[in-house]
């Protein structure tokens, strides 16, 4: 295996494994309510507290990987995600788990960014979408293992030990970084033009908008899918685990498909287009299909469209900003999309509750409806060398 794809399997082991930690929160959903007596609200809330983290780091993190290379951050990184999922796991009460949490978030912020400029700068624009596709799977694998460890750790022997499994497996990815990682080759500026900020026009502004906007359908899934399916459908949260990881690879299969698809038709706009299309309708199925399998089957379609946009989003962002400013916008980009998922889920939990999952879900397909509007169309390949 060449180098390139050597640095692209350690970067999407390590974005699984902090993801794994940060979004598994959710898969312990039942059991923190009944530990911690949270209401639905409370616990929804709780479960997106370490992207409050992710959300104030990410743009912080973006500059350092700019500056200073991909492998001193994501060492960095890997290694305090994983001390603060440790803490974490010690700490009892609300309060310190929040604290702890948050963390956590702000330390796995830096994988984020960095894991995606070291894939971007190894590879080349006709396969970048594949690369990245490919790379973007870090986040299904991630709630997948969650999903399937988590709940029935949880259950045999409650939350707190659950998170031992995510984070001892961050510190284990943290010495694969610091050992094998290596930057991508880097070229000095030949113009005073190609380090000039990319955000003169509104084009990257709106890939970030529209991007945020998808994130809305994949939180609400991922963090409500568990508890969905056990209130309102009266699965075990172990089944419910097992089949949501299942799913996972469908969602993982369908982002590199994208990927492909982008490279393809020469364009990561127009198919993410037409999947927050995709997106919309399926939440509309899901809303609808009452308390029969019509419902379950709309939730599978959301989980796993919702997820395929990433990829194409994330890849358009580094080539529209350049070598020179890639970091910092992919960690823009990533703060809108983390502010929409930490914004997101308590006020869906707030509608869910005073209103009911169907009118709950329709008002969540206006956020895809927007996004198709907002994506900008046309945008070429380019370099990020």
């Amino acid at each position: 295996m060449g180098r390139r794809w050597w640095i692209l399997a350690i970067a999407v082991a390590a974005q699984a494994a902090v993801t794994s930690l940060v979004y598994g929160l959710p898969f312990m959903l039942p059991q923190l309510r009944a530990e911690l007596g949270l209401s639905l609200t409370e616990g929804g809330t709780l479960a997106v507290a370490p992207v409050l983290g992710v959300l104030v780091a990410l743009i912080a993190w973006g500059a350092a990987t700019d500056r200073f290379g991909e492998r001193l951050v994501m060492g960095i990184g890997m290694a305090g995600t994983g001390l603060a999922g440790l803490a974490a796991a010690s700490t009892t009460g609300v309060v310190g788990l929040v604290v702890l949490m948050i963390v956590a978030g702000v330390f796995s912020a830096s994988i984020t960014s960095a894991s995606g400029r070291a894939v971007l700068g190894w590879f080349e624009a006709s396969e970048r979408g594949l690369a990245m596709g490919i790379r973007q799977t870090c986040t299904p694998i991630g709630v997948g293992f969650a999903a399937l460890v988590l709940p029935a750790a949880g259950e045999a022997w409650g939350y707190r030990a659950a998170l031992l499994v995510p984070a001892a497996l961050c510190l284990a990815l943290a010495i694969v970084v610091a050992l094998w990682l290596v930057d991508p080759p880097r070229t000095a500026a030949r113009t005073a033009t190609e380090t000039r900020s990319p955000y003169r026009t509104l084009t990257l502004w709106r890939v970030h908008t529209a991007s945020a906007l998808l994130v809305g359908p994949q939180f609400i899934s991922s963090t409500f899918a568990l508890t969905y399916l056990v209130t309102e459908h009266g699965w075990s949260a172990v089944t419910a685990g097992v089949v949501l990881a299942i799913v996972q690879i469908f969602g993982a299969a369908g982002r590199i498909g994208a990927g492909v698809w982008s490279d393809r038709v020469g364009s990561r706009m127009r198919p993410m287009r037409i999947i927050a299309v995709a997106v919309a309708a399926a939440l509309m199925i899901w809303a609808f299909g009452g308390s029969s399998w019509v419902a379950v089957v709309g939730l599978v379609a959301v989980l796993v469209i919702s997820v395929t946009d990433n990829g194409l989003a994330f890849t358009a962002t580094a080539e529209l900003a350049g070598p020179f400013w890639a970091g910092r916008a992919l960690g823009i980009q990533n703060t809108g999309q983390n502010a929409m998922a930490l914004a997101i889920a308590p006020l869906f939990a707030v509608v869910v509750t005073a209103f009911g999952w169907p009118l709950a879900l329709s008002l969540a397909a206006a956020l895809p409806l927007a996004a198709a509007l907002i994506t900008p169309v046309g945008q070429r390949l380019v370099s990020t060398r």
